[in-house]
């Protein structure tokens, strides 16, 4: 660990500066972890030295990025380092076995501690703590507002009079991909039918005729969604009047992935969109099961690019929700509310990006069309 700073102090000479320098105990080791340091957050040793010691004339990102080393390296913070924090927030998410959920709330946690407030994750698993018991919990805790991430919200079969309550008591909330109408609150998420689009976009452009849409139920807003741009592009690129037989409704699971891909194999599409990443590789075990090769048999595209994606076997071809903005966007708006000071209600929308790896090629021979 890294002594206090009111331990032993020595100059560090690789720093040109006169900043004294928080050590441990002999100055080739404070060298070596100033160094350390200063090469993780992208900064001069006499900038670790300054940020270390108090002193002033760092700025605000030069510090963060100092803190963060201190962390990520495992050094303890001095004491005068320690702020109190401003206070708790509240950060729901449905779960943690899909991977963007943790990247998301991963970007709003560093968000939320850079302004000073110290974040409750509550993370929901089937037949454990509901989202209403997690409220409860984060109400008892005095939290100064909560981020809702895919949760209830986003079903359309849920009451939101649970929101409206919140509301009611002055608490600031954020919805993030899942607008409810008619509660108080900010609203972000991802542009779904923009996904959609670059997704049929990519694989007509490959020569696919016959593409399919493996999707979440259709209560959840997200899925909904994607179902109805699903439908807008096949009849805008395809002249497809009639989505119905080219979407199959699963879970978003890999095992949903793994069971829509079969029955969509089975009716003859050479391309499978999927809601989820999960589902994506879940596409990929079903056609591998069935002895077809991805991409040259079957195309398979997903949704999130969440991380480590890139290094499966094909890198799955996706759609990558922009996570970091998202959450920087949610967290300002959260602040601002807490502040005070009251955001649009208007849903804002984020544009994904098309990430084109090995899942997709151009489509197979095949005699048949569009149907």
């Amino acid at each position: 660990m890294l002594s206090d700073p009111r331990d032993d102090v020595a100059r560090s000479d690789d720093d040109n500066d006169d900043e004294e320098a928080t050590v441990p105990s002999t100055l080739a080791t404070v060298r070596t972890r100033l160094t350390d340091l200063a090469e993780q957050a992208g900064v001069s040793t006499a900038t670790v030295s300054r940020v270390l010691n108090g002193k002033p004339g760092v700025s605000s990102q030069a510090r963060q990025a100092v803190l963060a080393a201190l962390d990520v390296l495992g050094y303890e913070r001095p004491e005068k380092l320690r702020t109190r924090p401003a206070g708790l927030v509240g950060l729901v998410v449905p779960e943690l076995s899909n991977p963007v959920f943790p990247a998301m709330a991963q970007a709003m946690e560093s968000m939320l501690t850079q302004r000073g407030y110290t974040p409750l994750l509550c993370a929901q698993q089937p037949g454990g703590t509901t989202e209403d018991q997690y409220v409860e919990i984060l109400l008892d805790h005095d939290v100064s507002g909560i981020l809702f991430v895919s949760g209830l919200h986003a079903d359309t079969q849920a009451s939101v009079e649970r929101y409206h309550a919140l509301r009611g008591r002055g608490l600031p909330i954020v919805l993030v991909n899942g607008k409810a109408d008619g509660v108080d609150a900010p609203s972000i998420a991802t542009d779904d039918a923009v996904a959609i689009e670059l997704s049929v976009r990519h694989l007509v452009a490959l020569g696919h005729r016959r593409i399919g849409l493996a999707i979440g139920p259709e209560r959840f807003v997200p899925a909904a969604r994607k179902r109805q741009a699903f439908a807008d592009q096949l009849r805008a690129q395809l002249g497809v009047e009639d989505a119905a037989p080219h979407v199959n409704t699963t879970l978003f699971t890999v095992e949903g992935g793994a069971t829509a891909a079969h029955e969509l194999i089975d009716s003859g599409h050479t391309a499978i969109i999927c809601g989820s990443d999960l589902m994506a590789l879940g596409a990929i075990r079903a056609a591998r099961s069935r002895g077809l090769r991805v991409p040259e048999d079957l195309s398979v595209v997903g949704f999130d690019d969440s991380p480590l994606i890139g290094f499966t076997d094909p890198p799955l071809t996706t759609v990558r929700q922009p996570v970091q903005a998202m959450g920087q966007a949610a967290v300002s708006a959260l602040m601002a509310e807490i502040n005070g000071t009251p955001t649009s209600r208007t849903e804002l929308l984020f544009h994904p990006e098309l990430i084109v790896r090995g899942s997709t090629s151009s489509a197979p021979a095949s005699p048949g069309g569009p149907a």
